[in-house]
């Protein structure tokens, strides 16, 4: 096998993430590693976009509320909604109140259930109440949590991918990712991220630095939380699971970010 390059887990990382044109030339352990290692520099990118269409609206003279209805609306665009997708497959396949098999079928069919409709409803008001909070608070806060909640919900991804995390079936992206980062790294990644997100709201004043942080660690928390669930009640993780850990975490972001 020939040896992975950083080159690799950027194409791994942007390639399954996101909808930007990048092939991915290898789907082996290694890449899926530097994959997920190098997810959140991923969520960097679609926040930055998502902060920029908000900005140019507000620019353009729109209000709080119509800026962050369009960037709430970007990330789900950038990643073709397959998380939004995956927090409704999640959603279903809890509330189903099946066995894991049953409840992972559930989890797989095309439709959408009353359980992902209503989770769907909920999360995305809550991104956009969150949003333009933010926006109303100062432009540079609402950008910077767009930044914050994309990044730290791709860092929830490298978290859940660590050593000891199995996947909950023999195929998919769950299986392909699940595991694949030493505990050590993904614990190093989380640190990179929450300092640098701190140091980025350094502009604003130590308040919001002590909010973004607090932000980041309760993201996490909440993800943590989620993904120990799905594991117990599933036997694994798959991708629906990832993406409702990224929309948990960025959800969690933004309303811990709009507060104060």
């Amino acid at each position: 096998m020939p040896r992975t390059s950083p080159l690799d887990g950027l194409r791994f990382a942007f390639g399954t993430l996101t909808v930007f044109p990048v092939r991915v030339t290898r789907w082996d352990r290694e890449a899926a590693r530097g994959g997920m290692l190098c997810a959140p520099l991923a969520g960097l990118t679609v926040g930055a976009a998502a902060a920029a269409v908000g900005l140019v609206l507000l620019f353009l003279g729109a209000g709080g509320l119509l800026a962050a209805v369009a960037t709430a609306a970007v990330p789900a665009v950038l990643t073709r909604g397959l998380h939004l997708d995956g927090l409704a497959d999640t959603a279903d396949g809890l509330g189903s109140g099946k066995p894991a098999e049953d409840a992972l079928r559930i989890m797989k069919q095309s439709d959408i259930g009353p359980f992902g409709v209503i989770t769907l409803v909920f999360v995305l008001l809550a991104q956009v109440a969150a949003l333009a909070q933010a926006y109303d608070t100062s432009w540079a806060r609402g950008a910077c949590a767009a930044v914050v909640s994309a990044t730290v919900a791709r860092l929830a991804l490298t978290l859940a991918a660590r050593s000891g995390v199995t996947g909950a079936r023999p195929e998919g992206l769950g299986a392909a990712v699940a595991g694949v980062v030493p505990l050590r790294a993904a614990l190093l990644t989380a640190v990179a991220v929450t300092g640098a997100a701190a140091a980025g709201s350094a502009f604003q004043g130590p308040c919001d630095v002590v909010r973004t942080v607090c932000a980041v660690v309760l993201s996490l928390v909440a993800a943590e939380a989620l993904l120990r669930h799905c594991t117990r009640r599933f036997g694994g993780v798959t991708g629906d699971v990832f993406g409702g850990l990224a929309e948990t975490a960025a959800t969690t972001a933004l309303v811990v970010l709009s507060l104060g």
